[in-house]
């Protein structure tokens, strides 16, 4: 059933899937968790300067998060056809304050498709940053690896040099290390909105994603 999964979502558009099993989860019962991500277009990741993001990118980012939920929504549908239960986390929803029902960076990096870097964003180890994410929760048992944390971003502090907010730390990320240390969402997100609320309604950034040289390098092969 999960094979049949991988293969519904990534002909889809998904360009990597993955799972995991979580102890405390926010629907009670559905301790296992699928992840999948859908790739951002390099050329319109590449329309956002050093000023700032643009509108075509805007609208490229909420396209590629409505694609996310109905992707998850197809899963969900498939599952439950089949006698299992599942849900959904939003691509993009904040329930209290900054942060989500269930935090999409953590399942994909528990599903091993990559780490969180130091601009506080998920890095895929084959698309660099220019992804989006998903997760869906269902009681279907899951083929689940543990897998070994790497991170990628070494020395490299380019985003945290770029980011016009001060928002991040440049230091890399651990299960262990206070978030406040590392990344402060509310300088990020308050900076957005006053600056980029030209762009459309909410706030979007990519600055540090689209000069991410991990993710720069995978875009040119």
């Amino acid at each position: 059933m999960y094979n049949k999964i991988c293969e519904m979502l990534t002909s889809g558009g998904a360009e990597a899937v993955g799972c995991s099993y979580w102890e405390y989860t926010p629907f009670p019962g559905l301790n296992y968790a699928i992840s999948f991500c859908v790739r951002l277009s390099d050329a319109i990741i590449d329309t956002i300067s050093e000023e700032g993001p643009s509108k075509t990118y805007f609208h490229h980012y909420r396209t590629v998060n409505a694609l996310l939920d109905s992707l998850s929504l197809s899963v969900i549908i498939r599952l439950q056809r089949e006698g299992y239960n599942a849900a959904n986390i939003p691509a993009s929803q904040s329930i209290e304050g900054y942060r989500g029902l269930f935090s999409h960076k953590a399942g994909a990096v528990a599903a091993g498709l990559g780490w969180i870097g130091k601009n506080a964003m998920f890095i895929s180890r084959e698309m660099g940053p220019r992804v989006r994410l998903a997760t869906v929760f269902t009681d279907l048992r899951l083929p689940v690896e543990d897998h070994e944390y790497k991170d990628g971003c070494g020395a490299c502090t380019i985003c945290r040099d770029k980011c016009p907010s001060g928002a991040i730390a440049g230091v890399s990320w651990s299960r262990e290390l206070n978030y406040s240390d590392f990344f402060d969402p509310e300088l990020c997100s308050t900076y957005m909105k006053d600056k980029f609320k030209n762009i459309g309604r909410g706030a979007v950034c990519g600055i540090c994603m689209r000069f991410c040289p991990y993710g720069m390098r995978r875009k040119n092969g």
